[in-house]
């Protein structure tokens, strides 16, 4: 099936308070957005009036995205240590930010919340990937509570560890939010062969791109759409396969100038007017 709508990430434009952002917003000509909302939960008197803003200015928010606590991506070896749901000094507020965006989310029809579960590790047997899953269940089973499901976002796992991480969860209202570019930026396997793998559990998309690095362990390197790694007509030729309509998000967290690069994507997918609008 296709795509349903197409709107940008709201970090991407890298905005300092509401207002703003639904002024970048509306430069880049899009009118949806997926929402970043620990910042409602940890400054809300920064970020509190987000989605009134958005609402007021007829910008549709397509779903929501939780960042947990405590994450240093300066490295690949610190985004592992520290990322996601797996440390464990950071659990207890993560699973507090957890409640307050599920219940922001419900609150205001917001059906999807997106996070990075961390680096799982690939043994099943390995004690730690239990700790990770029960902390998924409880996590999923928050949201699932208000009537919102929840998406891994793909790129620090194998396709492959991640399908088998769904299975085990057990848990019908957890997917993915497949990003491409993260499976390079990352070297986890290559994007279509990884959606392909986990295509059934898709339930949004990133749009974004990337070139691998030469240098094992190191990140590879974000880039404007279709200049990268990506190959985009296979993708897109999958999207059209996929079992249910999804939204795609374009995410661009590199350069200078991103409402450019974003104008850009939407140029390169196509600037169809159902999925913009």
């Amino acid at each position: 099936m296709p795509i349903d709508r197409i709107g940008l990430c709201s970090w991407s434009l890298q905005q300092g308070n509401p207002q703003s952002l639904v002024d970048a917003v509306k430069e880049t000509g899009l009118e949806a957005v997926q929402l970043a909302m620990t910042p409602m939960v940890l400054e809300p008197e920064s970020w509190g009036s987000s989605i009134e803003r958005l609402t007021a200015a007829e910008i549709k928010i397509l779903s929501g995205m939780m960042a947990p606590l405590g994450e240093d991506y300066s490295s690949l070896k610190s985004i592992a240590r520290t990322g996601g749901l797996r440390p464990d000094e950071t659990w207890p507020g993560n699973e507090e930010m957890a409640r307050s965006i599920a219940r922001l989310a419900a609150e205001h029809g917001i059906d999807l919340v997106t996070l990075h579960a961390g680096f799982m590790p690939e043994s099943p047997g390995d004690p730690e990937r239990s700790v990770i899953i029960d902390r998924l269940r409880c996590l999923v089973d928050i949201h699932a509570e208000v009537g919102v499901s929840v998406a891994l976002e793909t790129g620090q796992e194998t396709a492959a560890t991640l399908l088998d991480v769904i299975a085990d969860v057990e848990r019908d209202t957890l997917g993915v939010n497949f990003d491409p570019a993260n499976m390079i930026l990352y070297g986890m396997g290559d994007p279509i062969e990884a959606l392909q793998a986990l295509g059934p559990h898709v339930l949004q998309l990133h749009i974004k791109d990337a070139v691998s690095t030469d240098v094992p362990g190191t990140w590879g390197r974000e880039v404007p759409v279709g200049s990268g790694d990506v190959d985009w007509p296979a993708f897109l030729g999958i999207v059209e396969t996929l079992p249910r309509t999804v939204h795609a998000v374009i995410e661009r967290e590199a350069g200078d100038d991103r409402v450019a690069d974003i104008q850009g994507a939407l140029r390169f997918l196509g600037g169809r007017a159902a999925w913009a609008g």
